[in-house]
């Protein structure tokens, strides 16, 4: 199976006690359709380089991915509708 790098913008008005059920959500959409989370860096609160959604902060998550390529479109559609999820990037890991 494939392997990728996830890196998600969470909206940074998530309480922290809530931020790991939407960390969790993410992880259990990419389990149900079959795949595998091998590694999570949770790189914490930054600074955006310009606004995205009226916010100017995020709060950074990197995962290592093991999933089908016909399973990204699944989760990049659930993304998109996320309101956890400010911005996010599928990157193919060559290693």
């Amino acid at each position: 199976m494939p392997s990728y790098e996830l890196v998600f913008i969470f909206n940074p008005n998530i309480q922290e006690e809530e931020f790991p059920r939407s960390l969790e959500k993410v992880n259990n959409l990419i389990s149900k359709l079959g795949g595998t989370v091998t590694e999570t860096n949770q790189w914490g609160k930054r600074k955006l380089a310009y606004p995205i959604k009226r916010q100017s902060e995020g709060n950074y998550v990197m995962e290592k991915v093991e999933i089908k390529q016909t399973a990204l479109k699944d989760i990049e559609a659930d993304l998109k509708l996320s309101e956890d999820v400010l911005r996010y990037l599928f990157i193919r890991d060559k290693s």
